[in-house]
């Protein structure tokens, strides 16, 4: 494979790649090296944080809780709950840097933003992390019936409050709005129709589906042209019968894998591999494995989300924040934190995750962490404070990213490699004149310093 192919490759199905792994892989085929980031995700290594502290009183009942604990020492509780989604978010983003499994952890970061869901449960919201990455390469059918029964889920849109006498639409809406379809490929009538088939669908205590019977409506329900006494499941069934689903889904991964303008003709070429049997791999394989996923037109020109931009920098210096939280802030100065979307809808990205702020902000990321630059922490709402709450926070505002730099990693692979090889490693899209002037008149000390320089140009925000 080329350098190029092999790092566009790498961005798309993980964060980057490094120098000695680039080598290593220049002398094999295509074909090779896709089928071998396939094996190396095959396993599927669950995360979990350490809940054991609220073990006990997630089994417990409302009437039970209540009977032990005060409404102060519940809402400490709560807060708790909080504080370990945080810790998953952390270990999400270790787990994106490491080198096992990287198709798979890419894959659960992008089923994320097709089913965006949001949960203050630990419990639930880390249960629903691992139903993303169990089915993250697997069938879509599955997929979407075991998206449908979590328990994070049902709390988010709705589902639990949907019953036989009062029906809640908002599940049976995004289902085909955001999750399947599209708007304009179904009608209301459908989602009344749909909403009626998954009533009294709703969880236990410990995450676990179960049917409320009495709650649920065993009448004929009319379902795109189609009349029977449909149960959810079904109901999806039904939806993916519509070849419309696969192009839909299709439509995201191409944006998402290939190039944010999609091609037609190329969509209508997956969405025919896809619709055969929904298989998330073929898909993948078939992507990956085209001559026209590493045309120029398609290298260098996705904008790499706040996620994407952290992890990779990680993974050429592998960096520890002291102060995790740090780590929250940045995601939100940025505009995506991991298990909080905005909305149902997601993170748009592409040209959204930009602005004059966030630009320049991005720009100054790697001085940031690798280099001790100073940071501005003022956070989106920061004009809804009090003068007194504005002053207070304005005294500790400026601050430093407070980071372990693993410099000796970045030493053992870069630190005796041209400048020119360096730059064409850090950086996957084509360079502007101006910034190669910039680069060429630069007075290079060591490769750490200009790696820092590399990931602070323009050019680095693009994958």
């Amino acid at each position: 494979m080329k350098q190029k192919h092999i790092q566009h490759l790498f961005w798309r199905a993980s964060f980057g790649i490094n120098y000695n792994e680039l080598n290593k892989l220049e002398t094999k085929s295509t074909s090779k090296v896709v089928k071998e980031l396939f094996k190396d995700s095959k396993t599927i290594n669950t995360l979990k944080v350490n809940l054991d502290e609220l073990l006990d009183v997630k089994l417990k009942s409302k009437k039970e809780l209540k009977e032990i604990y005060s409404a102060k020492e519940l809402q400490k509780l709560r807060n708790k709950s909080r504080k370990k989604v945080r810790e998953l978010n952390y270990a999400w983003i270790d787990r994106l840097s490491e080198n096992k499994s990287v198709l798979r952890e890419k894959m659960t970061l992008f089923w994320a933003n097709v089913f965006v869901c949001r949960d203050n449960d630990i419990f639930f919201i880390q249960q629903y992390n691992n139903v993303l990455r169990q089915h993250a390469l697997g069938d879509f059918r599955a997929f979407v019936k075991a998206i449908a029964m979590e328990p994070s889920m049902s709390k988010y849109l709705n589902n639990r409050q949907n019953v036989k006498r009062k029906p809640n639409e908002n599940f049976a809406r995004e289902l085909m709005e955001l999750f399947t379809l599209g708007i304009g490929n179904y009608t209301e009538q459908d989602i009344k129709e749909s909403a009626r088939a998954f009533t009294g669908w709703s969880f236990k205590r410990n995450g676990a589906f179960f049917l409320r019977k009495k709650h649920h409506d065993y009448n004929q329900k009319t379902f795109f042209g189609k009349t029977g006494n449909f149960n959810g499941d079904e109901i999806i069934d039904i939806i993916l019968d519509q070849k419309q689903c696969a192009r839909f889904i299709c439509s995201k991964i191409y944006q998402y894998f290939v190039n944010p303008r999609i091609n037609k003709s190329r969509l209508e070429e997956i969405t025919t591999v896809f619709y055969k049997d929904y298989n998330i791999s073929n898909v993948m394989q078939y992507i990956f494995t085209s001559k026209w996923f590493y045309d120029d037109e398609n290298i260098g020109v996705k904008i790499k989300s706040p996620i994407e931009l952290l992890v990779g920098i990680n993974k050429t210096v592998p960096v520890k924040f002291n102060k995790k939280r740090q780590l929250n802030y940045l995601q939100k100065m940025m505009g995506q934190q991991l298990l909080y979307p905005e909305n149902v809808a997601g993170w748009k990205g592409g040209k959204s995750w930009i602005d004059s702020n966030t630009l320049m902000f991005r720009m100054k990321l790697a001085s940031l962490i690798l280099n001790n630059a100073i940071i501005n922490l003022e956070e989106k709402g920061d004009f809804e404070d009090t003068f007194e709450m504005y002053y207070k926070k304005a005294k500790k505002r400026n601050r430093f990213i407070k980071t372990t730099k693993n410099w000796e990693y970045f030493d053992a692979i870069y630190s005796n490699i041209s400048s020119k090889e360096l730059t064409e490693t850090i950086v996957v899209s084509k360079l502007d004149k101006d910034t190669e002037n910039f680069l060429n008149n630069l007075d290079i000390t060591s490769n750490r310093d200009f790696c820092v320089q590399l990931m602070s140009i323009p050019e680095y925000q693009l994958c």
